[in-house]
């Protein structure tokens, strides 16, 4: 008998409280109210941020490279599972079709992600996951959940992630008394840097201004 498979959607990303320079992605169930958190490396969290964000490295990482040699070979991704759990540990498979031919591939939950963003695959698990791993809301949460994403209101079909990010306040970057130009200036600098963390915030707030 085939497991039921459930539709996950990224709600959130931010600094893991409890391992230093991990974060923790947060997964939501799509027609329910678990959510699934899953800790994962510094590197892999740019680089689903960035690819949320919409940002364009000025070189390709390791995940867009990817995408380039399926692009090359006439492969597309077309779901992301978080198959399994063990002892703690997630695992995932990437599901590639050529057109005739399906395949899964292994990999880790953060990797299979960042790389279904860039082909815009959905991402699933399975209902045994959820229920032995996944959080259930209360309903304060849940009611704080909606304010937030009325205040907010964005399209059905692309929903907004939050993206957490300790360091704003620490550094004490705050964007808002720059003009717009001068956001452009410095958001063009910090993608020719490589610095993703601070070209998203810069985004952020140019966003707030459209």
């Amino acid at each position: 008998m085939a497991l039921k498979k459930i539709k996950l959607e990224i709600l959130g990303l931010s600094s893991s409280q409890s391992q230093t320079g991990s974060f923790a992605l947060v997964l939501g169930e799509a027609e329910g109210n678990r959510r699934l958190p899953i800790i994962i490396g510094m590197f892999e969290a740019q680089a689903i941020a960035i690819e949320i964000e919409k940002i364009v490295p000025n070189r390709p990482m390791t995940h867009d490279l990817f995408k380039s040699f399926a692009n090359a070979f006439h492969f597309h991704v077309e779901e992301i599972v978080i198959s399994d759990l063990k002892e703690g540990v997630f695992f995932a498979k990437v599901v590639c079709t050529d057109g005739l031919k399906k395949s899964e591939i292994d990999a880790r939950p953060s990797d299979a992600i960042a790389i279904g963003l860039r082909f815009d695959a959905p991402i699933f698990t399975y209902e045994n996951i959820l229920a032995e791993a996944g959080i259930v809301l209360t309903d304060e949460e849940e009611e704080e959940e909606k304010e937030e994403k009325e205040e907010k209101p964005e399209s059905k079909a692309e929903p907004k992630v939050k993206v957490k990010k300790e360091s704003s306040s620490k550094k004490g970057e705050d964007y808002k008394s720059y003009s717009i130009e001068k956001l452009n200036d410095l958001l063009k600098t910090a993608i020719e840097k490589e610095d993703y963390e601070k070209a998203a915030k810069i985004r952020d707030e140019l966003g707030k201004r459209n």
